[in-house]
């Protein structure tokens, strides 16, 4: 039985997050989202505070559900119970709850404060490459969001395409191949499934002329059989986003990747059952010849910094998703620092929550 060393006061706390310009998807604008921090307060010492984030994306998260606070509070109150990993296992309807309970265990034992993953990274001698996002808009915006991630320093540009027209989509990223070569800097799209299956294959071979790292997600989860043959037939390497959520067995998990063969997945814990899901995910892809990388799903730096430190530890090659932290006007200041398409972790800087205690 899983048993905390003194005793805490536990509650929960909403925090939405506000983003600093809307940000535009192919499921429509975001201007905010939501977060929930599972909270454990010493109570010998209540400066002593343990955090664990459970990020909603309303939309997406399968567990955006009317029962979720209810669930929340119940968890509150059987805390130890629900830390117990054979127990965290029940909560596999509630991906984002089974995040932030492994991050709390995970602060609970760590020596330092939000240094979860010991390592190369969280002592600032390592850092991590991700891409640089561009958000839908129009292309004046869309073309002002790419000079200012080339100009930044990044050399792996993923752009969300699927809300405007595909042929203007197609001339923005023309124009950053026509001033750097596939060598340079590394192309990626995420169609967040907004291409009709029997119009995929035509866009995914006009996109692939532009050689093209990948694309996320071409067309809506839950078409396999559809997705299976894309994959076998395209120019361009398919990425699984979205069709990971909501798969919850491991005998699922293989049964989906056996069938579609994707050249690579991505992992956002927070939607897939946290880091023990992600690693699942990892376990049965790598036994398929399957690649992967992570992503966040767009959680405030306190879960970002769980993500990046874990996914270090993974040994990844590949640029990660893991620079949204400075989306946000109301986020909390961390270590984590986004510096010439690196992420890095600064050990001599402290974290600032005074934003979490503020009444929303």
């Amino acid at each position: 039985m899983y048993s905390l060393k003194t005793k805490y006061k536990v509650s929960w706390r909403k925090h939405t997050l506000y983003f600093k310009k809307p940000s535009g998807t192919s499921r429509g604008i975001l201007k905010k989202k939501d977060s929930y921090f599972i909270i454990l307060e010493d109570e010998q010492n209540l400066s002593k505070k343990y955090i664990g984030e459970c990020g909603l994306l309303k939309g997406l998260s399968i567990d955006t559900r009317p029962d979720y606070e209810d669930k929340l509070t119940e968890i509150c109150n059987r805390i130890e119970y629900f830390l117990q990993k054979d127990h965290l296992k029940e909560l596999y309807e509630f991906p984002s709850i089974q995040f932030g309970l492994e991050m709390l265990a995970l602060e609970l034992a760590a020596e330092n404060p939000h240094i979860l993953f010991p390592s190369s990274f969280t002592n600032g001698t390592a850092k991590q490459a991700i891409n640089g996002l561009i958000w839908m808009g129009d292309a004046s915006f869309m073309k002002q969001q790419i000079r200012e991630k080339l100009d930044n320093g990044f050399n792996c540009i993923k752009m969300k395409i699927g809300a405007i027209d595909f042929d203007t989509e197609l001339a923005l990223l023309k124009s950053i191949r026509k001033e750097f070569n596939a060598k340079e800097i590394q192309l990626r799209v995420d169609a967040n499934g907004a291409f009709l299956p029997d119009k995929a294959l035509e866009k995914l071979k006009r996109l692939a002329e532009l050689e093209l790292h990948s694309i996320e997600q071409p067309i809506k989860a839950g078409q396999w059989e559809e997705m299976a043959a894309l994959c076998a037939d395209t120019p361009l390497d398919i990425a699984l986003d979205e069709e990971l959520i909501g798969v919850f067995s491991e005998e699922k998990k293989i049964a989906c990747l056996s069938t579609i063969k994707p050249q690579y997945i991505i992992l956002k814990p927070s939607l897939i059952g946290g880091i023990a899901g992600s690693e699942t995910w990892i376990k049965t892809a790598e036994a398929l010849d399957i690649d992967w990388w992570a992503t966040s799903a767009l959680e405030s730096n306190l879960g970002l910094n769980a993500i990046a430190q874990w996914t270090y530890t993974k040994n990844s090659t590949l640029h990660q998703g893991l620079g949204t932290g400075q989306l946000y006007t109301n986020n909390f200041d961390s270590p984590l620092k986004v510096a010439s398409g690196y992420i890095s972790y600064k050990p001599n800087m402290t974290w600032n929550l005074q934003n979490l205690w503020k009444d929303e």
